[in-house]
Formats: structure tokens, sequence, C-alpha cells
């Protein structure tokens, strides 16, 4: 059976306000899954996928460090960047204007009780994406995101950054895809805990600024094809 997904582009909102937003999908469909599981009949659980750009942050996931952001509290405040401890898995990583962070609300049981799997799955969905645009994204072994170039030390270099959280096999956070980003925010953190590699965007691989809306459109059709489901 292919799975619906309820699409909604956020546009550009304050990180703490998607978070609480996501929290309520999840809890909605928890509460269905509560009472589906008690023989009552009525409403079934709803996929959700969220596009939206964040004003400029830092958020650090549950096995994060904090010495991980290399700037004081005064500091962060001083060039207004906020600062978020996450519920989310992985290190700390940097949102902001010019990139896609997607956030998939899914139902895992109507797919596969499998997170490896369904990381995975993300990482194809950038990788796809990024072959469209002539970009040969790779996964690096033992952590989590979209790569380029992984197994030269010297080249090495991350494009997409991924963490999640899932509850009762629903899902929540998800991926930031760096396209137009301004990558100097990276240099006031060890991104994702990972000292010795860098961080890229398209706009950087290309040489040129990417229409952002194009590159959702690509998105939106390769996270359709992996997960076998259509985006209403």
């Amino acid at each position: 059976m292919i799975q619906k997904i309820h699409f909604k582009d956020l546009g550009s909102i304050e990180y703490g306000e998607a978070w609480k937003y996501q929290e309520s999908l999840l809890m909605q469909n928890a509460d269905i899954k509560k009472k589906i599981a008690n023989g009552e009949i009525g409403q079934d659980t709803v996929h959700h996928l969220l596009f939206c750009e964040h004003p400029p942050v830092y958020t650090l996931g549950k096995s994060g460090k904090e010495e991980h952001v290399l700037i004081s509290k005064d500091e962060l405040t001083k060039r207004g960047i906020a600062y978020y401890e996450t519920n989310r898995g992985g290190d700390i990583t940097f949102h902001g204007p010019g990139q896609i962070v997607g956030y998939p609300i899914l139902d895992l049981e109507k797919y596969y009780r499998d997170i490896g799997k369904y990381l995975r799955s993300l990482e194809e969905v950038i990788i796809l994406t990024l072959s469209e645009y002539g970009i040969k994204g790779e996964r690096s072994k033992g952590e989590t995101g979209v790569w380029i170039d992984p197994d030269h030390k010297m080249k090495a270099r991350k494009i997409c950054a991924m963490g999640v959280r899932c509850s009762r096999w629903i899902t929540m956070h998800g991926f930031a895809l760096n396209v137009n980003t301004n990558l100097d925010y990276f240099t006031m953190i060890v991104p994702c805990g990972i000292a010795d590699k860098q961080v890229t965007s398209l706009q950087k691989e290309l040489g040129k600024e990417l229409d952002i809306d194009q590159v959702k459109k690509v998105l939106l059709s390769k996270f359709e094809e992996v997960f076998e489901s259509s985006i209403i």
C-alpha cells in the first residue's frame, strides 16, 4: 500500500517553534496509536514532512558535548545565534538561512521497524538529490549523514547532517542540507563532534547560488521515490 505523506513548507521559522510543532504532530500520532492498541476504532496515524529554514542556531544532540561549541554564550548572544539542547541523536550542528531542514514525522510501523534502515533511507534521498546536480554524495562508515569524498582524509566534507528521535515508532527531527548556507558559522563549533573533516554546501561545490525552491522540488521527488510514498 502506497503511504501518503502530508507536506508543509514552514518557510523561515524559529527553531523552538518548529520543535514544538513537531512534538505536537508526534503526540497526535502517539495518542492515535494508544487508542488503536486499546481497541478503539477511529482515526489512523498521519505521516508528515516539514521543510523549513531557521534563523542562525546551534543545536546539540543527546550524545553531544557542550565544549563542541567553541564560543561563549555571551558571544553567541552578540552574534545573534540561538542555542538549544535537543532530544535528537547526534552531536552539535548549525541551522541557518540557505539550508533546507527536513523534519519527517512518519509512523515507521507502516514502513519497517528499523531506525538504521530509516537513516540509510534519509541518506539515500540526499544522495539521489545531489546526483541531480552532478555531485557524488556518499556515506561515511560509522558516521550518519551525507559526505563528499569521505574516504579522502584531506578532502572529506559533510554536506548534510542528520539526527532523529523516534517514540512509539514515530519519527521527528531529521536532516539539514546545506544549499546556500553561510559556512562560516561551522567554524565556531566542532560540527557533529568530528574535528578533522570539513563542511560544504551545494553553492560551494558548484560555485554558484542555487534556487532553493528548485532543490526542495528535487528533494520531494526523491523522498517519494525512496519511501515509495505519495506526497500531498
